[in-house]
């Protein structure tokens, strides 16, 4: 419901949250086209000024995409968005490169105390945990383990899970409805485990940076714990601030 008057939220957050509410619902799916301004404009008694401000606003933190003599989209997953979006991996010179994968161990268990706590899980909820190794540039540079709600991926087990897809969000979004829209991440030195160092190809207690990262839907709810271990030889995190 919009409101106006002393106390009220400007219009266009007001309205950035309906359609926030939209898709969040799914009454608007990744890759639908949303109604034109003008639409919403007259649906809404607002006027398109206040509509178009909300959109550009959401464009902007990539839960909508405009297209060029389309209209306005609900965004969706695919291997480059995912890539430069997501991914803060670069070479020496700054390159993102595609990791190749290779799936260890894809098994259900019951959460930790500590991935129950960070994916808001009651203890002892059913997880799915992927471990894998990331190869860049040909060579082994990442360890990830990734812990998924079983709730939320009830029909995992059908799916082949040693020949998973590099990206995991477009999969999560195409085969599960769940679309990551943010990340939470907390970097730290770690030194590798002997484990670690036998998938890398290195001496156990080489310095790896460690990323910690919780990924949300758009309504931040928590849907992925994953944990990556990066020998930063050659490579290393960047990150742009705007």
């Amino acid at each position: 419901m919009i409101t106006a008057g002393k106390g009220a939220m400007p219009l266009y957050i007001q309205i950035r949250e309906l359609l926030i509410a939209k898709i969040s619902k799914g009454d608007w799916l990744p890759g639908d086209s949303i109604p034109s301004e003008m639409n919403l404009s007259q649906e809404l008694g607002v006027s398109q000024g206040t509509v178009r401000k909300a959109i550009t606003e959401l464009v902007e933190y990539n839960v909508l995409r405009r297209k060029q003599g389309r209209g306005t989209f609900v965004s969706n997953h695919d291997s480059q968005r995912a890539l430069f979006h997501f991914f803060h991996i670069v070479d020496a010179k700054g390159h993102r490169v595609m990791p190749d994968s290779k799936v260890l161990r894809c098994h259900r268990r019951h959460a930790s105390h500590g991935e129950a706590l960070k994916l808001k899980l009651k203890d002892r909820a059913d997880i799915i945990r992927i471990e894998r190794v990331r190869n860049l540039s040909s060579s082994p540079t990442m360890i990830e383990t990734i812990t998924l709600p079983g709730h939320l991926f009830k029909d995992w087990d059908e799916l082949d899970s040693g020949n998973l897809p590099n990206m995991l969000y477009e999969l999560y979004e195409k085969q599960f409805g769940i679309t990551i829209h943010s990340a939470e991440e907390q970097l730290r030195a770690v030194a590798a485990t002997k484990h670690d160092a036998s998938l890398l190809n290195l001496q156990a207690g080489t310095p790896l940076l460690e990323i910690e990262r919780v990924a949300l839907t758009l309504n931040k709810s928590p849907v992925e714990l994953r944990i990556s271990r990066c020998n930063t030889k050659k490579h290393h995190y960047e990150n742009t601030i705007l």
